[in-house]
């Protein structure tokens, strides 16, 4: 992942304007738009952490509970001859078929 940042659990993609001379970033994973931008990968770090921690303090002035990045749940849509033989084997194996879309995952990501 070398187009990502991490800093107190947030997430950040990272990308270069050619045509700005600068490199940019979003967090990801919350709906609150948090952007911040750099000349170098110092001055990007640094925009990145202040981002965060100011996100974090608008939060605290404004009684609002921050986003976390990942709430551990979300959607997928595949194939539905897919999702019938995954619900088979989950069947089979005795376990639920979000057990094994879990390590399915696990397994692809190596965490």
């Amino acid at each position: 992942m070398n187009n990502m940042m991490k800093y107190k659990g947030y997430y950040a993609h990272i990308e270069y304007s050619d045509d700005d001379n600068c490199f940019f970033g979003k967090i990801t994973g919350i709906a609150d738009i948090v952007s911040f931008e750099g000349e170098s990968i110092i001055g990007l770090k640094q925009a990145f952490i202040d981002a965060v921690d100011d996100y974090l303090d608008i939060c605290i002035r404004q009684g609002k509970e921050p986003q976390k990045a990942y709430k551990g749940s979300f959607n997928v849509r595949i194939d539905p001859d897919l999702h019938k033989e995954a619900a088979i084997i989950a069947t089979a194996k005795g376990i639920s078929l979000n057990q094994l879309v879990e390590k399915a995952v696990r397994n692809y990501v190596k965490c």
